[in-house]
């Protein structure tokens, strides 16, 4: 099966959320209860991230979309936002090809936040050369780059590539301002 990564289509709006909800449908039971949605992502939302400049790229295997990964351009870093695959493409390497893709067209830091509780997606961040940032400057990046809500802020982890230290964090949240 031949895979491709490309921009996604205004007119892929419907598939892009479908993709979405099917894949993180993982987290059900697994993140905390009150912050999980049905569905988990709404229609609203997603325009809404996408008002906010998240811009999405696809991994088409046959000509269907199969897998979907966001990238946002906030201050001085690059943001990871929304990267899922269909359930029956995972373990495939689309996600590692889509956030490659997304390396190799980034000059700046990039972060990543997924949920503490989501081992699986830390470890796939990790494989690809990301680094769990230091608890203690964990809840100040999640504050200086995203608007998530406080109970988010305490389930969630930040990860870095390239990976940061404390002080480089400090250093790129203080040029940010």
């Amino acid at each position: 099966q031949a895979m491709l990564i490309r921009p996604c289509h205004d007119g892929e709006f419907d598939t892009l959320l479908a993709i979405i909800n099917a894949a993180a449908s993982k987290y059900r039971g697994v993140i905390p209860d009150d912050c999980w949605h049905e569905p988990y992502m709404s229609s609203q939302h997603l325009r809404d991230e996408i008002a906010d400049g998240v811009q999405f790229i696809a991994a088409e295997i046959d000509g269907s979309l199969a897998g979907v990964m966001g990238i946002q351009p906030v201050r001085n870093v690059e943001l990871i936002r929304h990267a899922y695959v269909r359930p029956e493409f995972q373990g495939r390497g689309l996600g590692g090809a889509l956030i490659a893709h997304l390396k190799s067209q980034s000059h700046r830091q990039i972060l990543v936040g997924t949920w503490r509780a989501a081992t699986w997606a830390i470890r796939f961040y990790e494989t690809h050369q990301f680094q769990l940032v230091p608890e203690s400057v964990k809840a100040e990046l999640l504050k200086t780059y995203w608007t998530i809500p406080a109970r988010q802020i305490d389930t969630s982890v930040v990860l870095a590539s390239p990976a940061l230290n404390v002080n480089e964090a400090q250093r790129l949240m203080q040029a940010s301002r």
